[in-house]
């Protein structure tokens, strides 16, 4: 970066190997200087929505347990005990720079069911406009497979996506994305600026299961989580936090870690919502004039240009289209459950009447309902 960063709204994610002394609980002094920076950057008047590891790492400490659960139910009850702590220690350190916290917590469900993603982003809007610093955790107590395959890395990319965040800082003991492994190859330089989405760029992150003990996200779903980021025009700085004034560095403009730029001009929040959705529930196979028309002509999908389909979703639901090659193309919210659709895949829309008996819609999602995932 040449220039200070002209952000105002600014998603700030902190991982757990920054806020936890070795496992053994929370750093409250690293966390004090947290708050010190996150009061200087509001002073410059950013808005800041904080993402926070380390509920399971306090409850460990809390329980007296030895190592990290592995078991669902005791990583749920460690995460319950252990947020507690987590958002006791940032109300504290924050209230003492006159700063008010607000806790906030999410699954994956509630940022892909629209009217709940619609809630989630309007409370946090709500907050910012109060000068109340969310403080924003998965749910680790209510989801299933979130807790095994969740990371905050990604959390931090969708909160970025649902408040229209200008700049997403993920804040990691590394310095940035090397263009090696540094322990293993001591030639390895750091990459300063990227374009978020580089196919090559992922391949230097290493593999996703390349996670530490209690963080649950390497390098990869760092990069993995720029990427996400940029989709809806946000750009991501991957730095390392224990750097003396990290943050308030980055807003100066200072070049620090890894700059992932966005190519992608800001969408509207609906068709955020639909990029970024996790978890679609079907999959849609379409041929090259379906594809040309989605992504050349800006059309609706018809159900003429469909080849195949895979999933049990139902009317509303997202689901996701590809090209005959396995590319993913674009995401939308499907108007016919799965096995209507099965039954008119090919077919003109003049005729789904005649083949399932009635009509919804001429279209099998409609261009309103689409968002081109390139």
């Amino acid at each position: 970066m040449k220039k200070k960063v002209d952000n105002k709204r600014i998603v700030v994610k902190i991982g757990s190997a920054l806020l936890t002394n070795d496992g053994k609980g929370l750093n409250l002094l690293a966390m004090k200087i947290w708050a010190k920076q996150i009061a200087q950057l509001r002073k410059k008047d950013c808005e800041i929505i904080l993402i926070s590891s380390g509920a399971i790492a306090e409850g460990i400490k809390r329980l007296n347990l030895k190592a990290c659960p592995h078991q669902l139910p005791e990583l749920q009850a460690t995460a319950a005990i252990g947020q507690m702590g987590l958002i006791q220690g940032w109300e504290l350190v924050l209230s003492k720079h006159n700063i008010k916290s607000a806790q906030i917590l999410l699954t994956h469900d509630d940022l892909r069911e629209r009217k709940r993603y619609l809630n989630a982003r309007s409370t946090i809007l709500k907050l910012l406009e109060f000068k109340i610093v969310p403080v924003i955790n998965e749910n680790d107590t209510v989801v299933t497979d979130e807790i095994k395959l969740g990371d905050n890395d990604t959390l931090g990319a969708l909160v970025a996506n649902l408040v229209e965040a200008q700049l997403l800082i993920i804040l990691t003991d590394q310095d940035g994305l090397y263009t090696d492994n540094p322990n293993d190859n001591p030639k390895a330089t750091l990459i300063k600026n990227v374009v978020a989405g580089d196919p090559k760029i992922l391949q230097l992150a290493g593999s996703e299961s390349s996670k530490g003990m209690l963080g649950k996200g390497g390098m990869f779903t760092k990069v993995k989580a720029a990427e996400r980021a940029a989709r809806s025009g946000t750009a991501t700085i991957i730095a390392n936090g224990n750097e003396k004034n990290i943050l308030t560095k980055i807003i100066n403009g200072k070049k620090i870690g890894t700059y992932f730029a966005s190519n992608t001009p800001r969408v509207a929040a609906r068709k955020q919502w639909l990029a970024n959705h996790l978890r679609a529930k079907g999959k849609i196979l379409v041929d090259d004039g379906a594809a040309i028309a989605l992504i050349k002509n800006q059309k609706s999908l018809l159900p003429v240009g469909v080849i195949s389909t895979e999933g049990n979703y139902t009317r509303g639901e997202l689901v996701s289209i590809y090209k005959n090659n396995g590319t993913e193309i674009a995401r939308g919210l499907i108007n016919y459950p799965a096995k209507e659709v099965k039954q008119i895949l090919g077919a003109t829309s003049k005729k789904i009447e005649t083949v399932l008996g009635y009509r919804a819609e001429a279209e099998l999602i409609n261009r309103d309902n689409l968002v081109l995932m390139k």
